[in-house]
């Protein structure tokens, strides 16, 4: 198969703005995120002075991915409870915000127990509100920490599974530095491939009907000068028929105790191919998607997104007539029987069963929010 090279930039250069900061300006302190809604054609920050705002962000998908909604969700409780809203009604705002990425939930609930422990300990509401924010930096260090980790795991896999380099690896989604406070998950192993000389291709689902893959992973690798050609999720099929793909490598927003993999939707149709086709499927997330608390793939609530996202494109230009009902979950659940391995910060399990996953999470060094 022909592949059409991209030319990647002389200067690789990262994003020039953080995917996530907190700012504290004269007239009281804030969230600024990376607007990814506004990418690739142009860099904006999105302030975010109250919990409402941030609600909106998460919800409309400005601020996206499984790990760095947990470090927003930690963030919107100190914002919270240091402009002097209601913090338990802030934790119910956030939790809700999207109901399938567990860290959302857990970030939220990490900073409000700290909050919680400092106002039963004393504490008078400035000295709680500050409590929530350590926590919420503490968990944005960690964070970042996991991602270099994930790296150098689920590179180390990658050798072993397929030995010689020169890796082909599709992806969908974006997993990379705008889902988390590091480098990513899945993308940032294939940047250590990349690092590393041994990717030889990165294949990028479009993703759609958001174009993730195509507006935030290929923006991505562009700027990190890797090799990566864009395909449209339907064109998958055919590049593993031709052998193109060596493996498959995507994130999550909530793992099973029994290691099903919610992820975004167009995930599960490529365990099933990469299965057929007899190509390692290897997710790569942080030990804090690990839901041990959900005990299966059928537990696991699919957020269902607006119909229009199908029905339109490009900021509401009609590709459907008027009135037609459109399916649009956000995500789609894959068995663990098609789950190569599911690489963490802790370690990888592989095969993936519920009692490794048990194990692993007990190995970790993650804080448990009840």
């Amino acid at each position: 198969m022909a592949e059409q090279d991209v030319q990647s930039p002389p200067d690789p250069k990262p994003p020039s703005l953080p995917s996530l900061r907190w700012d504290e300006p004269p007239e009281g302190p804030v969230l600024v995120l990376l607007d990814q809604t506004r990418l690739p054609a142009e860099e904006v920050e999105l302030v975010c002075t109250d919990v409402p705002a941030l609600v909106q962000a998460i919800q409309t998908l400005a601020v996206r991915g499984a790990p760095l909604l947990g470090v927003a969700g930690a963030y919107g409780v100190a914002l919270a409870a240091i402009r002097g809203y209601d913090v338990d009604e802030a934790v119910a705002l956030l939790e809700g915000a999207r109901p399938t990425a567990v860290n959302l939930g857990y970030g939220v609930r990490r900073a409000a127990a700290a909050y919680r422990a400092a106002v039963g300990g004393g504490a008078d509401a400035g000295r709680a509100a500050a409590a929530a924010l350590a926590e919420a930096r503490e968990l944005h260090r960690e964070d970042a920490g996991a991602s270099a980790q994930m790296a150098a795991r689920g590179l180390e896999l990658l050798d072993e599974l397929l030995p010689g380099g020169g890796h082909r690896i599709l992806t969908h989604c974006n997993s990379g530095t705008l889902v988390s406070a590091g480098e990513g998950t899945a993308f940032a192993v294939a940047l250590a491939a990349h690092r590393a000389g041994s990717l030889r291709r990165l294949w990028v689902d479009e993703t759609r009907p958001l174009l993730q893959g195509a507006r935030l992973t290929a923006y991505e690798a562009a700027r990190n000068g890797m090799a990566y050609t864009l395909l449209t999720d339907n064109a998958a099929g055919s590049l593993f028929a031709a052998g193109e793909v060596d493996a498959v490598l995507i994130g999550a927003d909530r793992i099973a105790a029994d290691g099903s993999v919610a992820n975004k939707v167009g995930s599960y149709p490529l365990a099933v191919l990469a299965k057929y086709h007899h190509v390692p499927f290897i997710v790569v997330a942080p030990t804090t998607t690990v839901d041990l608390a959900t005990p299966d793939g059928a537990s696991i609530e699919v957020e269902q997104r607006p119909g229009k996202e199908v029905t339109e494109f490009g900021g509401g230009v009609p590709v459907a007539p008027l009135g037609t009902q459109a399916y649009n979950p956000a995500f789609d659940v894959t068995p663990p029987d098609l789950v190569t391995a599911i690489v963490t910060e802790s370690g990888a399990v592989s095969p993936v069963t519920r009692d490794a996953l048990t194990a692993l999470c007990a190995r970790s060094r993650q804080v448990t929010i009840s």
